[in-house]
């Protein structure tokens, strides 16, 4: 048998305590990691909180944790003792399904999130599936790669699946977590890109990050001055928006794409997308080869996100941080258990 230390929230709301938690006998496809870095991640946020209403109890947070291979079970493959890999929002999935079996095995209906029903990277230690433990390339700076595997992947894999060309014009709304990152994403992916964020005082890193427009959402006159330019809108806030004005931003045929956990409904006109040919739709985190793929293309063209490193023991504080909307612009906890 084997316990895990790690912070963990004991109920809805409360905050994260030291515990020790037994996970039992190492699986005969899992791997065990040595946690180095975790990223944290708004979702972690909502888990602890249960405000998606299936958080269970209690749980060691943490999706983004990136370290080495310490132990595999006897049927892992690819995987090796002393590499270098990470995990992100899954530590699981089924492995026959028809999604598994053609590479979206983040859309497997038996998909484990890595901190619903499973512990997380807020420890010594954490666990996956071998085809979950990611290899981190070369020349990734592994104490910022860590929200690469949660964040990255999900604002990076709609670049691929939704077919945007780097001849597309590109919207980014939200210059957070995700936004900052998509920036950098599509920048690289060859696209004019242009950000929409509520807070001008953003400008001019939104540029830094590599947009070559900005548009402040609050501005009327601004949001009518973009209509109609755009191809691709990637929606990267978890807040309601002015749907018909972004909609109104897209040329014809183009695609507005939700990664952000809106809560409320979205109310879009159906007259809107008619009379340009417009699409909706949405997207999670990526695949294991989704996100290889992403890791690969970070590493070439060196993205990494902004982050802010908090010691692991002050995981409350680092919670609070992020909370209030302080975080610049994804944290790190450094596991520093005595």
């Amino acid at each position: 048998m084997t316990e895990i230390r790690g912070w963990a929230a004991q109920g809805a709301g409360k905050p994260l305590e030291l515990t020790c938690i037994d996970v039992g006998a190492l699986g005969p496809e899992e791997v065990e990691i040595k946690v180095e870095y975790c990223g944290l991640c708004h979702s972690d946020l909502s888990t602890k909180n249960n405000d998606w209403g299936m958080s269970q109890y209690p749980v060691i947070l943490g999706h983004e944790a990136v370290g080495t291979v310490t132990a595999v079970g006897e049927h892992t493959k690819g995987v090796t003792v002393g590499q270098r890999v990470g995990v992100g929002w899954n530590a699981s999935s089924c492995m026959h399904c028809h999604q598994c079996m053609t590479g979206q095995h983040n859309l497997c209906a038996e998909a484990l999130p890595t901190i619903i029903g499973h512990q997380g990277g807020f420890s010594d230690k954490i666990r996956a599936h071998w085809a979950w433990a990611i290899p981190l390339p070369d020349g990734l700076d592994i104490s910022a790669a860590g929200p690469l595997l949660c964040g990255g992947v999900t604002v990076f894999e709609p670049l691929a699946v939704m077919n945007v060309r780097p001849t597309d014009r590109v919207g980014v709304v939200g210059i957070g977590g995700l936004g900052h990152m998509a920036l950098k994403f599509a920048r690289a992916w060859g696209c004019e890109v242009t950000a929409f964020t509520s807070t001008e005082a953003k400008a001019d890193e939104a540029r830094g990050f590599g947009a070559h427009h900005v548009v402040a959402t609050r501005d009327a006159d601004a949001l009518k001055r973009a209509a109609g330019s755009l191809d691709f809108i990637l929606v990267t806030v978890n807040v309601p928006l002015d749907w018909a004005a972004m909609t109104a931003c897209l040329r014809p045929n183009g695609k507005l794409h939700v990664v952000g956990a809106i809560l409320e409904p979205m109310q879009i006109s159906a007259i809107d997308l008619i009379f340009g040919q417009k699409r909706v739709s949405g997207s999670p985190n990526g695949s294991p080869p989704a996100m290889a793929s992403m890791l690969d293309f970070a590493a070439r063209h060196q993205i990494l996100p902004q982050v802010e490193h908090f010691p692991m023991s002050r995981v409350n504080d680092a919670l609070e941080h992020l909370e209030a909307g302080k975080a610049r612009y994804r944290v790190v906890l450094d596991p520093d258990f005595a």
